[in-house]
């Protein structure tokens, strides 16, 4: 995946616009009868369906898209900007917005973009993996976080298991989050 971080004029951020390329055998599934005029391409118009019950689809998991700042989860609206292209490849591309623009220059943003059930691998390209729209603002930075280590995942591991059965992350997490990449812009 690649994600860019949308900045407002103010330097708020408003979202996150994603693009995700799907392995072979769920692209090979998906695209199957979408060549509706037979002409071996995949037109916007003939991907569109597949855009549609896709973000439909991912409604329900938040499309796998996760702001929050020290002390809470921020809430998203529905995407838009969506459109999905194949190039020999797969692509969705969708702006996630904020339901309210968010003032890093207030505290930290964390995104992360990953599915909480584990089913679903979420890896971000090697080159270029974030970015962003509009400018950040000034005396603020965006850093990827690097990929868990092995040695991370079993500290986390560890930590779940001196917590009772019932034990929730805080700030309203799941259990998800403590294992995925964090993109994080921070101010000084």
């Amino acid at each position: 995946m690649h994600s860019d971080l949308v900045f407002n004029a103010d330097g708020k951020v408003e979202g996150v616009d994603v693009e995700w390329t799907f392995d072979d055998a769920y692209a090979k599934l998906a695209l199957e009868g979408m060549d509706t005029n037979g002409d071996g391409q995949y037109s916007q118009d003939e991907l569109a369906p597949l855009t549609k019950e896709n973000l439909d689809a991912l409604r329900d998991y938040n499309y796998f898209t996760y702001f929050h700042t020290a002390n809470k989860k921020l809430e998203i609206g529905a995407p838009k900007r969506a459109g999905q292209t194949y190039n020999g490849k797969l692509h969705l591309h969708f702006e996630v917005p904020l339901k309210e623009p968010y003032d890093p220059r207030q505290g930290a943003l964390t995104l992360q973009i990953y599915d909480p059930e584990f089913f679903i691998s979420f890896d971000y390209i090697k080159d270029d993996p974030v970015g962003q729209e509009g400018d950040v603002p000034k005396g603020c930075e965006m850093v990827l976080k690097p990929v868990p280590s092995d040695k991370d995942i079993a500290a986390t591991q560890a930590m779940l298991a001196t917590k009772p059965a019932d034990w929730k992350p805080e700030n309203g997490e799941d259990f998800g989050s403590l294992f995925a990449q964090a993109l994080v812009v921070s101010c000084k």
